[in-house]
């Protein structure tokens, strides 16, 4: 199928980002998440974020010393864990976080008989058989050997391809206001080439665009955190690709682009610094914003306010599917129109009397057609119409608001039925357990499987763990 193309930006692309946004970070969790990080429970904001905290201040004052734990703490209550959720790498194609990665969010260098050595703030996220819940866990990694978290995590080791610690507007709330120049906001779209990229051709996969415009100034801020004294970074721009950029050693013309060429054919490049994911790619939300498929109401509230300030809201959308709450639906059964709605917590027929009613449920149940009223009744337990987005909650973790869209469906007494709906339910349930049970250090993955939401679809050939951006 043909990818449409909505202001030279991917459709199908942004409609998949445009389903992230609305379903990976819900406005419940921003909005008490917030309160707690506003009134110094930072601890409690992590738990509204679905963030586990591993690590302790006392033993980290006890191992590192007394002023790294007060940097840490300073940090620590400056944390945004839910902006930290929004801005976390994601896998194609329905956005789910990235597995088994060890991320870093800030590095503070202390000094021991050995010399310097470097202690990093990680965020690590679960192995992909595990990521039931899609929850994270915040950790300190100081390469001294194993710490909680590690001992069964496949990539332990913070990553240079994804770190945070050079973009802390991402999840530190201090910072959120460089978010508009950090990102190119200010400076026109590529409009070159797709990608953006004024490189080699056939480089760059189709679809991402390149935040090229921002490549030299983040490059200079990754050299002088490096201090390697080199002038070149790499920049990995798809799988098994990866070009050089050369830049000024001095502050130069921000909005200038870089000078780019292909690497060498077996050149050495592992000893250069790696340009992180977070600058590399143009913020999904910008292109969001550019492209109309999304308004100010829709972006995280800090991300907004760097984004479109003054920005008017657009209106909600209209719900997918019938509310009860919002009053009867209608079915046209046998040449009437009969209403369906909640009595005493369950989903009913509203024009039948009760001895009708147990009649068709019989009926039903020696495998007979019930009239309308009651297949339609039948068909929300099994099936109902927004059983899509119940998933999408259900996949990013957000299970009391899928089961709350249940309740306000079918009633808060109703009891599932075997069908569609139940087995989504129970399979989420399943992969929660996993979850705990790999936090607890209790069960392994099972050989040679993986959950049924990570297997490729058929006629999918894109890799399982492709970058969603």
């Amino acid at each position: 199928m043909a990818t449409h193309l909505v202001n030279g930006y991917s459709d199908s692309r942004l409609s998949s980002w445009q389903r992230v946004r609305e379903f990976a970070v819900p406005p419940s969790m921003i909005e008490t998440a917030t309160t707690r990080r506003r009134a110094g429970d930072w601890a409690g904001a992590c738990a509204a974020a679905a963030v586990d905290v591993d690590l302790d201040l006392r033993s980290a004052a006890r191992a590192h010393g007394h002023a790294l734990a007060s940097r840490l703490r300073t940090d620590l209550r400056h944390l945004a864990p839910d902006l930290l959720r929004w801005h976390m790498p994601r896998i194609a194609p329905d956005g789910l976080l990235r597995p088994g990665l060890t991320l870093t969010l800030a590095r503070y260098d202390t000094e021991d008989r050995d010399g310097v050595r470097p202690v990093h703030l990680v965020v690590r996220t679960p192995p992909a058989w595990a990521d039931g819940g899609q929850r994270i866990s915040l950790a300190l990694w100081d390469g001294s050997g194993p710490d909680t978290g590690t001992a069964r995590h496949p990539h332990p080791r913070p990553s240079r391809r994804f770190r945070l610690d050079l973009h802390r507007h991402l999840w530190d709330a201090r910072r959120t206001g460089e978010l508009r120049v950090r990102s190119g906001a200010d400076l026109p779209p590529p409009a070159d080439a797709p990608s953006g990229v004024p490189g080699p051709p056939g480089t760059v996969p189709p679809g991402r665009r390149c935040a090229v415009g921002r490549w030299a100034a983040e490059a200079r801020i990754l050299l002088r955190a490096e201090d390697t004294g080199s002038t070149t970074v790499v920049v990995r721009v798809g799988a098994g690709q990866r070009i050089a950029l050369e830049t000024d050693p001095g502050e130069g013309d921000p909005s200038a682009l870089p000078r780019i060429a292909a690497l060498p054919p077996g050149g050495p490049s592992s000893g250069l610094p790696m340009l992180p994911d977070a600058a590399t790619w143009m913020l999904p939300d910008l292109e969001l914003v550019r492209a109309g498929a999304i308004g100010a109401d829709r972006l995280h509230p800090l991300v907004a306010t760097a984004l479109a300030p003054g920005r008017r809201p657009v209106p909600a959308a209209p719900p997918r599917a019938w509310d009860p709450a919002a009053g009867p639906r209608i079915v046209d059964c046998r040449g009437a129109r009969h209403r369906i709605g909640l009595v005493d917590g369950a989903l009913a027929a509203l024009d039948h009397d009760p001895a009708e009613t147990r009649r068709e449920e019989l009926l039903a149940a020696l495998t007979g057609t019930p009239l309308p009223c009651f297949q339609a009744i039948d068909e929300a337990h099994r099936r109902p119409e927004c059983l899509p987005d119940i998933r999408e909650r259900l996949n990013h973790g957000d299970t009391a608001g899928a089961l709350a869209v249940v309740e306000s469906l079918l009633g808060p007494a109703a009891r599932l039925r075997d069908g569609a709906l139940r087995d989504d339910l129970e399979a989420a349930a399943r992969r929660r357990i996993a979850h705990g049970m790999f936090r607890a250090g209790l069960d392994e993955p099972p050989a040679g499987r993986v959950p049924d939401r990570h297997r490729p679809r058929q006629g999918r050939s894109r890799p399982r763990h492709a970058t969603f951006d």
